[in-house]
């Protein structure tokens, strides 16, 4: 885990990156995103990025490469583009620029979600591994997208302390 001069009590403070994948809202549409950002904020954590990127195979790829690889962060998590549309790649583009899967995360935001919905079947998130940073591909609704968070957060500081090589607690 990178550590940017922000610590807690138990060290180094987890840095985040949003990707959000969309080809008709920008940053003052994207609702989730902005969800997202606020409840990082709500755990004490930093989010150094978030940016707005076309349904693109290559751009959501860049993105993430650029977040993972030059920001440092330690979760890159992609907002929409996960779906059964023509245009929605982001897990394509995920095991594009990743290693590992971590089929887990995948598994718990979709069974968190279906006690809510039958549709988060419908889902093709993924989680993927790039080196030390934890790539988790979100829905693109703020509803959605929260349901999902509540649905991994518990497990998001140990999964981080494993990347940072740092053991088990």
């Amino acid at each position: 885990m990178t550590d940017q001069g922000k610590r807690t009590s138990d060290g180094p403070v987890p840095r985040f990156a949003i990707v959000t994948c969309s080809d008709t809202r920008g940053m003052k549409e994207d609702t989730a995103g902005a969800a997202l950002e606020a409840l990082i904020a709500a755990q004490g954590w930093a989010c150094e990025s978030h940016v707005v990127v076309k349904d693109e195979r290559a751009d959501i790829a860049a993105a993430i490469v650029h977040a993972a690889d030059e920001l440092g962060v330690d979760v890159v998590l992609t907002c929409g583009g996960s779906g059964l549309s023509l245009r929605d790649v982001t897990p394509e583009a995920t095991m594009d620029v990743c290693e590992r899967a971590v089929p887990g995360i995948a598994e718990a935001m979709r069974a968190h979600s279906l006690a809510i919905t039958p549709y988060a079947m419908l889902s093709r998130a993924l989680c993927m591994q790039r080196g030390r940073c934890l790539v988790i591909n979100l829905p693109g609704s703020k509803k959605a997208a929260t349901e999902n968070w509540e649905g991994v957060l518990p497990a998001l500081p140990h999964a981080i302390s494993m990347m940072a090589g740092e053991g088990h607690a």
